[in-house]
């Protein structure tokens, strides 16, 4: 009997061990998700015709060369190891840093872009014929995103399609919130779509206002961080350049106090990133 207990005590242990997990995604799916964040990066940052794969090999050739070049400058491998490593995070990095600046960018346009379909709700036009105008009455930065979608709906007539190649195209969280209700009250019809609009304008307005405020607060003090950040490798790489101190980087010492302080740079970076970044909307509507 207590051996019974015992293995059903164990049982109901082992679910409820297993029941505050959520099962891991195979490989294919985390593959799939880190190529689709990829492909919204290039998307965001404006690159056309780069594919996830040319970023990864450009990155990679990028890191190598460095390896090559400061090796033979420094006659250090760890130096030079050190470098190539942010040399090959550097394409990723700057096309973050493009990705923010054209989204902060677009931010400023959402707003006249939900005020021309609220006028061409209100004027009457069809769905379709309303999106498809902004490929020549809408903001000049989103006007080829518009003109292809006019180009697939008159090639297919699906709109629900021709939606979710939009809003690929555009990327965008906001471009998502407008996409799922222009479909669902094409789907579902409905006369509330020109006051939702409406409200969606003016809450682009405000929030626009209140992060444009709060950046210009905070842009002094994200700056200095990075400064603080990247203030040490630039000694360090005109230091290399003198033999007697890439030597001392030739030893055991040498390599753990370059181990050392990459691990803090990651790590301080990575916070003052998460600190000091104003959170951006998620794409849920896709």
């Amino acid at each position: 009997m207590g051996v019974v207990v015992g293995l059903l005590l164990g049982a109901g242990v082992a679910c409820v061990w297993w029941a505050c997990w959520a099962p891991l995604p195979d490989a294919g799916a985390r593959r799939a998700r880190r190529r689709s964040r990829v492909e919204d990066l290039l998307v965001r940052a404006g690159v056309e015709g780069v594919t996830p794969g040319g970023l990864a090999g450009a990155s990679a050739a990028l890191g190598v060369a460095v390896l090559v070049v400061a090796t033979a400058v420094t006659r250090a491998p760890a130096i030079a190891l050190a470098f190539a490593l942010f040399a090959a995070a550097a394409p990723a990095t700057y096309l973050r840093g493009r990705a923010r600046r054209r989204q902060a960018r677009l931010r400023g346009l959402w707003p006249e872009v939900v005020d021309h379909l609220s006028s061409g709700v209100r004027a009457g036009l069809a769905l379709p014929e309303a999106v498809a105008q902004l490929g020549e009455r809408g903001p000049v930065e989103l006007r080829p995103a518009f003109v292809a979608f006019a180009q697939d709906y008159r090639a297919t007539g699906r709109f629900a399609q021709c939606l979710d190649a939009l809003a690929a195209r555009l990327a965008d969280p906001v471009a998502d919130r407008i996409v799922e209700a222009l479909r669902l009250t094409r789907d579902v019809g409905g006369t509330d779509l020109g006051r939702m609009l409406r409200t969606l304008s003016s809450f682009l307005r405000d929030d626009l206002r209140a992060r444009s405020e709060l950046e210009a607060r905070q842009s002094w003090t994200i700056y200095a961080a990075r400064l603080a950040v990247a203030a040490p490798w630039v000694v360090l790489a005109l230091l290399s350049t003198r033999p007697q101190a890439a030597a001392a980087y030739r030893t055991a010492a040498g390599v753990l106090v370059l181990v050392a302080g990459g691990v803090c740079t990651v790590v301080a970076y990575s916070l003052m990133l998460r600190i000091g970044r104003l959170p951006d909307d998620p794409r849920v509507l896709r």
